[in-house]
């Protein structure tokens, strides 16, 4: 990762100084894309471009470091901030503020370098932490219009001739797919109960006898919030009983 960087320093030397450092710093490598010289600036900075660090001062002319910081709070998009400044004293406000950081004049290569990889590791983990919360969808086109359904309304999969049937609590819709990709992708989801269908292990009522005019001695699963069965193959009846016997 390459850290997309802007400098905030009322001092142009400071600043200078600040650009020097970062070249030498290559673990994690920063790019400074801009500079700024008072807090004014440095929000309209922030307000156009997609930045990942802010190395910030405190005390500037007009809007402080600290009041930027509490701007830059309320984002989800944020990038992170590190404090760099002559006077210790605003040390607790800034980790208040959630700063990664804080760094004081003058600065060494070794503790830029550090604040540079906490930068990394909370911005990689915030990341990892927003994609867990998007939503799992699947993608539904059906004559010209595509909707996404979410993976967690989704009841259960079957496999039917060339397409899958994408079964949920009011529809069933029509998915050009194939049953493993979802068994392989989404395995702590869906339990394969048949060679050609999957139900969501969130979903499964019960297990029960059902004769399907085939077999009199069949299985089935009840499933939440839809009244059709869906049979279980002999093969795959050990594993559908151990999924029940773990959700008691």
């Amino acid at each position: 990762m390459t850290l997309r960087t802007l400098i905030v320093d009322d001092e142009a030397l400071a600043r200078s100084r600040m650009r020097t450092l970062l070249r030498d710093c290559t673990s994690p490598p920063a790019e400074v894309v801009a500079e700024a010289s008072q807090g004014a600036e440095a929000l309209q900075q922030l307000g156009k471009l997609a930045l990942d660090l802010v190395l910030l001062d405190v005390h500037m002319p007009g809007i402080d470091g600290i009041e930027v910081a509490r701007e830059l709070r309320a984002r989800s998009d944020a990038p992170a901030v590190v404090f760099v400044t002559a006077h210790a004293a605003h040390a607790v406000t800034a980790f208040d503020l959630e700063a990664v950081d804080y760094l004081t004049k003058p600065v060494r290569a070794e503790r830029l370098q550090q604040a540079l990889q906490k930068a990394e590791r909370f911005l990689k983990e915030r990341r990892a932490l927003q994609a867990e919360a998007v939503p799992e969808t699947v993608l539904i086109q059906d004559r010209g219009r595509a909707e996404r359904v979410p993976l967690s309304e989704v009841l259960y999969l079957k496999s039917e001739y060339k397409y899958l049937t994408v079964r949920t609590a009011t529809r069933s819709h029509i998915l050009d797919g194939s049953l493993n990709e979802f068994e392989e992708r989404y395995p702590h989801r869906f339990l394969r109960v048949h060679r050609n269908a999957l139900v969501a292990r969130s979903a499964i009522r019960a297990l029960e006898k059902y004769d399907d005019g085939e077999d009199a001695e069949g299985w089935a699963l009840r499933l939440d919030a839809i009244p059709e069965p869906v049979a279980v193959s002999r093969r795959q009846l050990a594993a559908v009983r151990e999924v029940l016997k773990e959700s008691r």
